[in-house]
Parts: C-alpha cells; sequence; structure tokens
C-alpha cells in the first residue's frame, strides 16, 4: 500500500490520501491528527501540494531535523528530542487549510521546510494569528521568537507591569501622604522609569525560539563574542537547533547584564535627573515648598542601578523565566494555562517584593542610602 498526501497551498482542498490495490486506485479520507500514527508506525508518505499560480513551495521536501547529528531535538535534559522529525507532519496541517503560505514570514516557512518548527508550535502560532492584535505582535521578530518559545510571554508582561505599577505607586503614597496629588509630577516621572525598568527585565531575560537553526552574522567583535548564545542561560533547545555549550548559557548571563546595566543606568540617569530638575524649578517657583529628600547625585545613582540591574536583578529574572518557569512551572503543569498563569503571578510577586528588599540593602551597602533610624 502507498499513500499520497496531497492538498492546495492556499488550504481550500480538503488533504486526501488514495490506496492502490487490485481493484485501482480508492479515495479515502485521511484525518489529519491520525498522520503521527501513520507516519511512526513506516507507512511510506508523500506530500504532494498541488500547483498552483504564484508559490509553488513544497513543505517538508527536506529531511526532517535540520542539523542531524549535531544537535536536533536538543537532547539531553531538554525534553525536546524528536520534534523535528514531525517536520512533514506540520506541512500537513499548513497544507491542510489552516492558512495561507503568503501570510507566513519567510524564517517560519524555512523553519517547516527543515524541520525547525513543531506542530504544537505551529499550531499554536495559527490560532495566534486569528488574533488582530497578536497577529501585530507576531509582525516583529524578537516579540514572535519570544511568543513561540513561551505563549504567555504577553501575560508576564502584563504581571510585572501590573506589580511594579501597584507597588510603585503605594510607595510613593506612602512615601508622600497627603502632598500626593500636590506632587504628582515627581511621581509620575519615579513611575515611568520604573516601568521600563520592569519591561525590560521581562524582555531580556525571556526564552527566545531560534527559527533560522544557526547564530546570526555578527561583525563587531563584542557581537562574535556572544554570537549563539542564547537568550535565557536555561532555556530549552527548540526542534532542529544545536545544543548550547556551557560557555554559551554562561555568556547569555553576561551579555543580558551588560543590556540590562545600560538600561538602569540611563532609566536611573533620566528618572533622577528629572526629578531634581522638577525640584529645583518648584524650589524657584514656590521658595516655600520643601523636598522630602535632598537632590540625588545623577551619575552616582545611576552607575549604581546599572550595577544592581546587571547583578542581582539579571540573575533573579534568568532563573525565574528559565529555571522556574518554563522547566519547572510550565513542564510539571503542562497543558494547564490557567495553574501555569497562577503560578506565575505568585513567583512574580514574590520577586518583585525579594528586589525591592534587596535594592534597599544594595543602597545601604554602598552607604547611598543610611539605614533607617530606630
Amino acid at each position: 500500500m502507498t499513500l499520497a498526501l496531497s492538498a492546495s497551498l492556499g488550504g481550500r482542498a480538503p488533504l486526501h490520501a488514495t490506496t492502490t490495490g487490485r481493484s485501482g486506485p480508492k479515495p479515502c479520507p485521511l484525518a489529519v491528527p491520525r498522520l503521527p500514527c501513520l507516519i511512526r508506525r513506516g507507512t511510506p508518505c508523500r506530500l504532494a501540494p498541488q500547483a498552483q499560480s504564484g508559490s509553488t513551495t513544497s513543505f517538508g521536501s527536506q529531511p526532517p531535523g535540520g542539523d542531524g547529528g549535531s544537535g536536533g531535538g536538543g537532547g539531553g535534559g531538554d525534553g525536546q528530542g524528536g520534534e523535528g522529525r514531525d517536520s512533514s507532519i506540520t506541512a500537513a496541517l499548513l497544507l491542510a487549510g489552516k492558512a495561507a503560505t503568503d501570510r507566513f514570514p519567510e524564517e517560519i516557512a524555512a523553519a517547516i521546510r527543515a524541520g525547525r518548527i513543531s506542530q504544537e508550535v505551529l499550531a499554536r502560532y495559527l490560532d495566534m494569528l486569528k488574533n488582530p492584535f497578536l497577529s501585530w505582535i507576531l509582525s516583529f521578530p524578537g516579540a514572535r521568537a519570544r511568543l513561540l518559545a513561551d505563549p504567555n510571554f504577553l501575560f508576564k508582561v502584563g504581571i510585572e507591569l501590573g506589580i511594579g505599577l501597584t507597588m510603585k505607586l503605594t510607595a510613593e503614597y506612602t512615601k508622600r501622604g497627603d502632598e500626593f496629588q500636590s506632587q504628582l509630577d515627581f511621581v509620575l516621572a519615579n513611575v515611568i522609569m520604573a516601568l521600563i525598568a520592569d519591561f525590560m527585565l521581562v524582555w531580556l531575560p525571556a526564552p527566545a525560539y531560534n527559527l533560522t537553526g544557526a547564530a546570526p552574522q555578527a561583525t563587531g567583535a563584542l557581537s562574535r563574542l556572544f554570537s549563539g548564545c542564547p537568550e535565557n542561560a536555561f532555556q530549552r533547545v527548540q526542534p532542529g537547533n544545536p545544543r548550547f555549550s556551557l560557555l554559551q548559557r554562561g555568556g547569555a548571563v553576561v551579555r543580558n547584564g551588560s543590556k540590562l546595566a545600560a538600561v538602569g543606568f540611563f532609566a536611573s540617569l533620566l528618572g533622577v535627573g528629572v526629578t531634581n530638575g522638577m525640584v529645583a524649578l518648584r524650589t524657584s517657583l514656590d521658595p516655600t515648598f520643601v523636598p522630602l529628600n535632598a537632590p540625588q547625585d545623577v551619575l552616582t545613582m545611576a552607575g549604581a542601578y546599572g550595577l544592581y540591574m546587571a547583578s542581582s536583578a539579571n540573575l533573579r529574572y534568568q532563573v525565574l523565566a528559565g529555571l522556574v518557569e518554563e522547566r519547572g512551572i510550565e513542564t510539571l503543569f503542562h497543558g494547564k494555562p490557567a495553574v501555569c498563569a497562577a503560578l506565575s503571578f505568585a513567583v512574580r510577586t514574590g520577586n518583585t517584593f525579594l528586589g525591592s528588599m534587596l535594592w534597599v540593602d544594595f543602597l545601604r551597602l554602598l552607604h547611598l542610602q543610611p539605614k533607617a533610624s530606630s
């Protein structure tokens, strides 16, 4: 018995099969969910997309596995082995009418042909395209890589920003008391800088799905040094990608630390500078105005916050995103999004509270903030 599959690239014709016997070819319906069982049992399978005007790209024509024995599905403790073998199944899902190929970025189509994207990830991508907002977000490569690796990425961004906003406003109100409304300009400057830092703390250490299967071309010396490093030191290896070496995983910590140092430095530079400028302006316009604190040294505070972001914050969010969430929560509770969301909210809330305490201790360690008097 030979099995032939065919469907239109535009998704207008159904997926079908023909069986050949003594009485001649007979059509027999074939449901896409049955494909994995048929292929794994050794039944010959050939994808034959019908020719149409325009694109005639044939998916699944290349052997699955991408890089072969150099890495494949990640192996070892990554739990991704074998997914690259499903490239023909993934292509069948696409050709069965889930979406038109012209809606796909080139890197997505290339990843399907090379077997670097699993059936589950492709199905998730097609579902996200149905949402206009998510479809717009997916048009940005950085966001697309993070959403393919973690469908809850935007939810986690919302958690961090919501927690950061709530805690910052609570701290500002507690500190300013009855003068909170009259000093909203200072509050706004502090909150905006805090939200920028919170967003980057989620964005930079978040695991990202590598669709190209190779390290990007590096031009500068620093880029070549960190070429091939993952976004997160603990993230899994996706199908069709080589394994990360211990040096590359360590390089992810150093690279993200340098980025967070720059983010922290400039965020604090802008925040403290704007606050000091507002205090000076308010004092000149209203001689009776008494600021809550003396003006801070802009460069000293910016350097301190950059160092804190590169060290404590960087390490905590690397562990949180890669080890606690991806390898812990999302592995133990796979297929239970509500449980994963609740646990992510809990651990990120605790991490934010821990970070606030560590920041105060860090300032005291550098003698930039006096200890509270008894």
